[in-house]
This record gives structure tokens, C-alpha cells and sequence, in this order.
């Protein structure tokens, strides 16, 4: 009897481990062993709590819910504890601490190589977004350089003999209207541009590059009806990329998460997230669909010390707050930035680079060692 139980359970034994193994489907995020394109996002002026308010104040799941590879990034400014965009931004584009103000420069105001310059050399194409001025300070950093950010004007002439092949934002009057009456349209049709200045045109060809001046100054904002320029605009840069049949680097700047925040108005703020966070989903499904593109999404700094507190609705007879916890009440610390370290979220091929803590300049040499350069 105990023989027979025995050779019934050898049999059990046999055939489970005859049965085949569960064939699962490949993920998307590693069909490539290391990305062909890298499409970097920047939430200007986007905390943790900034990006916390798409689950709370969006009406579906947020894109930001998508990402597994994630970290966060100290932010500090070569000669502050406290980084400005144009050091936090040349942080990423060249992997240098500088100064606050500084574009593309070091500390001894020597220019340093961005990633655009290092990679059209390569034969990458490249592409700035900006719900700002292109010549304002992230997207400025990826191209230009200068000692303070304010110079938007030489800014503007180092745009017209860039590398970039594609960009789209404000920024015109820099462009058209400046104190020495140049026209830059010209110079920039003679770098090989088509330049739109009243819409964000879909007719592309691929032997040409597109510059979308749609402002004086930035955009306006989301409240003010901009609508889904940036969403637009970076579904046209994929196009156009597309055509190109080339690697490709895209920055694009959610530039007035920032502005909200020194404005200190919650519902400006929290509707440039909602719009930053359908662009993010435009991109991963982008990603998604080819296995071959590394997308990062974080910020230079945060501003505004952005929270989410909960309602005050009374107070007890102790003359305490009381506080009803679900409801959320925005409020905010300093109409300035903050030292916070800042969320880094990665997805793609070489996506585990990103997790961990680390310096905000070593977003750069990450993205380098992603592209095995």
C-alpha cells in the first residue's frame, strides 16, 4: 500500500515538472538591450508633491503611474544650496555644478559641451519643446551659452547657427524684435529652418529642420486657454523624428509648473501638471510601441515649498486647528525654490540606471552610459 502511494506520488512529481513553463509575453520596456532615442521631460519647478497633485486634483490614473525605474536627485548649485533653472538645467545638458544664471558654462564662465552639440555630431537628430521662450533658461541650456540667463537676445543668435533640427515654443520678440533690429527669422532660414510663427504646422519634409515661434514671450498659460500645444507640439516632433529615420534627443519643458509656483496659485500649477502629465503619456505610449527609446521625466528644482495640506474647517476649544482629511487644501512655503531633492522616473531600454539617489549632473552621464557613449 505504501508502495503504491509512493509511485503515484513520483508520477504527480514527473508530471508537474513535464509541464511546460508559463510563456510570458516580452515586456516592451526591454526589447532593446540600449536605446536608439532619449526623450528627456522637465517639469520646471516639479517637487514630489507637485507631481503628488495629479492623483488627487486628475480625473483618470496618472501617466506618472507608469514608470518602475525611479529615484531622486540633489539639486544643489555649484555656488548655492539652492539651484536656479539655468544651473539645474545645464546640470543635465553637460554634466557640470555651476553657478545660478550660468548657461552652459562652468564656473569660470568657460562654455561647456551639451549633449545636443555631443550628439548631432554623432548624427543624431535633436529637438527642444518649451511651454516657455526657447531662449528662456532649460531649453537655452541645451544649445546655448552664456554667463547669465537674462542675455535671451544672444541666446536667440546662437539658436539660428544651432544644431538643433527641431523647436517649438515662445520666444519671438528675441527673435524679431530686438534692440539691435536684427530679423533672426532670416539668419534661421539660412540655417536651414522653416520657421512657423501663427501655428504649429503638420506638413513636414525630411530634408529640413522647424523652428515654431507661437509667442512674444512663453506660451499662455492652461488656465488662459493654451490648450494642448505641448501635447501637439511633441506628437509633431515625433513625426517629424519619424521621417528622419535616425536616432533622435528631444528635451521638452513643462516650463510653468515653475511659474504657478512662484505665483503661488494652486490652480495654475496643478492644471501645467495635468497638461505635463498628458504629454508624458504621449510619450511612453510612444516608447511603448517601439522598444527602442529611454524617456526620463524630473525637474530642475521645486518651487513655491508646495503642499498638500488638508482642510481647516474649525477649531476646538482648545482654539486648535481642525482638520478635515479629505479634502485637500494647497498651500505653499515661499514664492521662491527649495533645497527638496527631486523625483527621477525612467522607462525603457537601460531605464535601471536611474534608481538610487545621485547628483542632478549625473542625469547626464547617465543618459550618455544609456546610449553606451
Amino acid at each position: 500500500m505504501v508502495a503504491k502511494k509512493l509511485s503515484i506520488l513520483f508520477l504527480f512529481v514527473l508530471c508537474f515538472n513535464c509541464t511546460p513553463p508559463e510563456v510570458k509575453k516580452p515586456i516592451k520596456e526591454t526589447q532593446a538591450t540600449k536605446p536608439a532615442n532619449v526623450i528627456l521631460l522637465i517639469g520646471d519647478g516639479m517637487g514630489l508633491t507637485q507631481l503628488s497633485s495629479s492623483f488627487y486634483f486628475g480625473t483618470t490614473k496618472p501617466n506618472f503611474s507608469r514608470f518602475k525605474s525611479i529615484g531622486l536627485s540633489n539639486v544643489i548649485a555649484a555656488n548655492s544650496k539652492i539651484t536656479d533653472s539655468a544651473s539645474g538645467a545645464t546640470a543635465f545638458a553637460s554634466g557640470i555644478k555651476t553657478y545660478n544664471g550660468a548657461i552652459g558654462v562652468d564656473m569660470d564662465k568657460i562654455q561647456v559641451e551639451t549633449i545636443v552639440e555631443v550628439l548631432s555630431k554623432e548624427g543624431y537628430a535633436t529637438g527642444l519643446i518649451s511651454t516657455s521662450s526657447i531662449t528662456h533658461a532649460t531649453p537655452a541650456s541645451f544649445y546655448a551659452h552664456v554667463e547669465n540667463r537674462n542675455q535671451e537676445e544672444a541666446i536667440a543668435a546662437q539658436m539660428s547657427t544651432s544644431t538643433i533640427d527641431f523647436f517649438a515654443g515662445g520666444g519671438l520678440k528675441f527673435f524679431q524684435k530686438r534692440k539691435d533690429g536684427t530679423n533672426l527669422l532670416t539668419a534661421l532660414t539660412s540655417n536651414g529652418f522653416i520657421v512657423n510663427t501663427t501655428e504649429l504646422s503638420s506638413s513636414l519634409e525630411v530634408d529640413k529642420k522647424y523652428g515654431f515661434l507661437l509667442a512674444d514671450e512663453g506660451m499662455p498659460k492652461m488656465i488662459e486657454g493654451r490648450g494642448p500645444f505641448l501635447s501637439e507640439a511633441t506628437q509633431l516632433a515625433l513625426n517629424y523624428f519619424e521621417l528622419q529615420e535616425k536616432p533622435f534627443f528631444l528635451m521638452i519643458e513643462s516650463s510653468q509648473i515653475d511659474w504657478g509656483g512662484h505665483d503661488n496659485k494652486a490652480d495654475y500649477l496643478i492644471k501645467e501638471v495635468l497638461d505635463f502629465d498628458d504629454v508624458i503619456g504621449k510619450v511612453l505610449d510612444f516608447a511603448e510601441e517601439r522598444g527602442n527609446t529611454l524617456v526620463i521625466v524630473t525637474a530642475d528644482h521645486e518651487t513655491g515649498g508646495f503642499s498638500l495640506s488638508p482642510e481647516v474647517i474649525g477649531k476646538n476649544p482648545k482654539g486648535e486647528d481642525i482638520h478635515d482629511y479629505n479634502r485637500i487644501h494647497p498651500t505653499f512655503s515661499t514664492s521662491g525654490h527649495s533645497a527638496t531633492l527631486i523625483p527621477v522616473l525612467a522607462f525603457g531600454p537601460q531605464s535601471e540606471l536611474f534608481i538610487g539617489f545621485y547628483e542632478n549632473n549625473d542625469i547626464y552621464y547617465k543618459m550618455r552610459a544609456a546610449l553606451g557613449k
